[in-house]
């Protein structure tokens, strides 16, 4: 509460000067002031990335934050029961979702659509990145239902000027995994280590088989786990292919993946000059947005820092699906729970977060992922952005329901398929004996965490319906009591 009345002293101090600099004009009829309830992770964030600027323009909208950060402290086994009860109770004007959530609430007819309110404004959506409309309007079965100010999404970063020298043709938009590996393989792949050039590798640390696997797996919609049937999907063609592919490139020496993992700690200069595609000596790597700024900061912080120049294609791409791609995603979607007592404020909230002031004033940083709004922030230290939004958004979640499955699963999954991997670069292994073993082993303790969490999930209904009826209990004594 402290930190909300912070935010309403200072919008006070700034009226009373406004107040007193047009006192010599006519009399303005005061607003009437509005409420609204905005559901966000954690109040601070909110204001410090919405808050702050929407009072500034609205002062008469009082706005209270309801945080979500309870439903993430680990106990919930049921995260849609637990975000469906969070709205009910707190009974929030606005909601923010992620993809899972957004696609629920519009089944559900929870949320207000937003195709009448635009109309009746006006309100211009020509310069909202349209594969973001496009699938947002696919999630709300053809209607608009919400809203998502910013977006995240990778694409490919190369060195131009490597490119030229080793007679290398540039990335087109588009790439699939095969050509950015087989690209990366035209680069010399001899020298030592530590200053020799690499045609692909990761920003962070090595390119391991499985991180590199996983990448590519994702790229094109493969799943490890099958969530609505809780059943260990590795042991198929797809799989073993993403898995050679990713072999393949290793051997040829051309991926950065260093002996030692790479970066082991010391000064931001020494993290800087570890990264080979910051220092110029990597042809390619994938990532987002938030590497330009680690390359404007490299520039920055090392002495005799020599620039190249850079160049960015989108991608990568699916195969199946060249135009679209699954590495974008929605961190944030705003939308106007249906029946809300505010839809006035909340929609000049939606309004506002969602418009060209808004981005006008947030493209100077890349703090919130890129903006959906095209136009405000083109260009970034330089370096184009126009890449992010040449792919549309793939309207097929990967990560759909993938919260179904078991935390305490993982924990016992994920070093078999360290292990099993580990054979296979070591060559103890074939890709496909190590896919099947991780499938065999891994089956087994999912079935055995899915059965731990249907029988907490009994219990802790058997304890609620005991409590409840304890309590109609002691009810029933203290009436007969009082008779």
């Amino acid at each position: 509460m402290g930190f909300k009345w912070v935010h309403k002293s200072l919008i006070l101090t700034i009226s009373l000067v406004l107040i007193a600099g047009c006192s010599a004009g006519p009399a303005k009829e005061k607003e009437t002031q509005q409420s609204l309830k905005v559901m966000f992770g954690d109040e601070g964030y909110f204001y410090q990335t919405y808050g702050d600027l929407f009072a500034m323009k609205y002062p008469n909208i009082d706005i209270e934050v309801v945080s979500t950060n309870s439903l993430y402290n680990g106990e919930q086994t049921d995260m849609d029961k637990a975000f469906s009860d969070f709205v009910e109770k707190e009974q929030p004007d606005v909601i923010m979702m992620d993809n899972n959530n957004f696609e629920k609430f519009t089944s559900e007819g929870k949320l207000m659509e937003l195709d009448t309110l635009i109309d009746k404004d006006k309100y211009s959506t020509d310069t909202i990145f349209p594969g973001l409309l496009e699938m947002l309007k696919e999630k709300g079965g053809g209607k608009l239902y919400g809203l998502a100010p910013s977006f995240y999404g990778s694409v490919i970063y190369y060195n131009a000027d490597l490119f030229a020298k080793h007679g290398v043709e540039v990335p087109h938009d588009g790439m699939t995994w095969q050509e950015i590996l087989e690209t990366a393989r035209r680069f010399p792949a001899d020298g030592d280590e530590k200053t020799r050039i690499y045609g692909y590798g990761e920003q962070y640390g090595g390119t391991t088989l499985e991180n590199l696997a996983s990448r590519i797996a994702s790229t094109q919609g493969l799943k490890a786990i099958n969530p609505d049937t809780m059943k260990i999907t590795l042991d198929t063609d797809s799989w073993k292919q993403t898995y050679k592919l990713a072999q393949d490139a290793l051997a040829s020496n051309a991926i950065y993946n260093p002996k030692d993992g790479g970066f082991q700690g010391g000064t931001m200069e020494e993290y800087y000059q570890s990264q080979p595609f910051l220092m110029g000596r990597m042809a390619m790597t994938v990532d987002g947005v938030y590497f330009l700024q680690n390359l404007k900061q490299a520039k920055s912080s090392i002495k005799d820092y020599k620039p190249f120049q850079i160049g960015i294609a989108a991608g990568p791409a699916d195969p199946a699906s060249p135009d679209t791609s699954r590495d974008i995603y929605l961190g944030r979607i705003f939308g106007i729970r249906a029946n809300s007592p505010n839809v006035d404020a909340a929609w000049e909230f939606m309004k506002f977060v969602n418009g060209d002031e808004y981005a006008k004033i947030k493209s100077r940083t890349m703090n919130d992922g890129v903006l959906s709004r095209m136009g405000m922030s083109k260009e970034f230290d330089g370096v184009s952005l126009d890449a992010f939004y040449k792919l549309k958004p793939s309207p097929e979640d990967t990560y759909r329901n993938m919260e179904k499955i078991p935390n305490d699963f993982y924990t016992q999954y994920y070093p078999i398929v360290s292990k099993e991997i580990g054979l296979v670069e070591s060559k103890s292994k074939s890709v496909d004996e190590a896919l099947k073993a991780i499938q065999q082993e891994g089956q087994v303790i999912l079935d055995k965490a899915v059965k731990e969490q249907a029988s907490k999930k009994d219990s802790d209904s058997a304890e609620g319906a005991g409590d409840g009826a304890a309590g109609e209990q002691s009810i029933t004594v203290e009436t007969k009591s009082a008779n």
